[in-house]
């Protein structure tokens, strides 16, 4: 998929994609080159429509920064927050914090100026960094409601000191993370340009064996599996309490019921934001060239980028727990514990 070019920059597998798409051409803009874009067709976008997009990730960037660190702010200056199940809340919530911080900001400058401004090696970096974290965040999704699963089912006992299972299901989750995301960096897939040309992200484009096997893959154990542990742990528990709602339940039950419903909607949203870029992804990879348009490839990578927001509003509004606790006379021993 190498594409011809004059410029020194462009020699490379990862440096091809870049200058398929304009990139490589010093000072030019990401129309450069559109009708050489590797899915086949140009994926322009207009003067307002990357106005649009910036002024989404830029107001995703700055929500985003502010909510997570306000969640991670209140946990580590209030000891009750500090219990197992929200320290795996607090990874989701980091995470989330880096992508703001080491993301969302790159993309934004680039939608301004309306093409990726820190040029090849930035592209690989930005990529390898937004799967990463991406990752970590539904993987941690997946070991928290199968932490919830285990405890409310009674195949564990709940434990309020035990953090060595908290600590050991956040390690696994970065080393799986990794995992997934090294292989680009190493020759099996690569990182490059995606949409527009203002994101970047594995290349969906490639139609190889070697691209389209780490795709199908990556697609498989890093939302298909995640999101199958969820749903039937999630599933089992609400069927469970579906069994008992006529039964008088005590504060302790009524309790996990509330963490059960907090978890449950910021896994929905999760999902709700990040299948159609899965789904917008696959296409691009197995479908018709030219299937995905301008349009269509930035607004799923918008819509992954906004998870960074809704997770800490659900900390705030379905935790009673956070709640006094974000209110500046609130501090103190009015919230129960999580």
């Amino acid at each position: 998929m190498t594409v011809p070019s004059s410029s020194p920059i462009c020699s490379g597998v990862v440096h091809s994609v870049w200058c398929s798409i304009g990139g490589g051409g010093g000072g030019g803009g990401s129309s450069s080159s559109d009708s050489n874009h590797p899915n086949g067709r140009g994926l322009s976008l207009s003067p307002t429509g990357h106005l649009v997009a910036a002024i989404c990730l830029g107001t995703i960037g700055s929500l985003g920064f502010l909510n997570n660190l306000l969640v991670l702010i209140l946990f580590f200056r209030n000891k009750v927050l500090r219990s197992p199940i929200n320290l795996l809340l607090m990874n989701i919530s980091l995470s989330d914090l880096m992508v703001c911080i080491v993301g969302t900001p790159f993309s934004f400058a680039a939608s301004i100026q309306g093409r990726w401004l820190i040029g090849p090696a930035g592209c690989v970096w930005y990529a390898f960094v937004n799967t990463l974290f991406g990752t970590v965040s539904l993987i941690s999704l997946a070991v928290l409601s199968y932490e919830r699963y285990c405890t409310m089912m009674g195949t564990t006992e709940a434990d309020a000191t035990n953090y060595k299972k908290v600590w050991m299901g956040i390690l696994l989750s970065w080393i799986y993370s990794l995992f997934w995301s090294l292989p680009p960096l190493f020759g099996w897939s690569s990182y490059g340009p995606e949409g527009p040309g203002t994101t970047c992200s594995v290349n969906w484009y490639s139609r190889d064996a070697n691209n389209t096997s780490y795709i199908i893959c990556l697609f498989i154990f890093c939302l298909v599996i995640p999101f199958f542990i969820i749903v039937y742990c999630y599933g089992k528990l609400l069927c469970a309490i579906k069994q008992v709602s006529g039964v008088p339940k005590g504060m302790a039950q009524t309790r996990e019921q509330r963490v059960l419903i907090m978890v449950f909607v910021m896994v929905i949203c999760f999902l709700l934001c990040w299948l159609p870029y899965g789904i917008v992804a696959l296409i691009a990879t197995f479908g018709k060239p030219g299937l995905v348009t301008a349009t269509a490839s930035i607004i799923p990578s918008i819509l992954a980028k906004s998870s960074t927001v809704y997770n800490p509003i659900i900390y705030i509004f379905l935790n009673k727990q956070y709640v006094p606790l974000s209110l500046p006379e609130g501090v103190g021993d009015s919230c129960a514990i999580f």
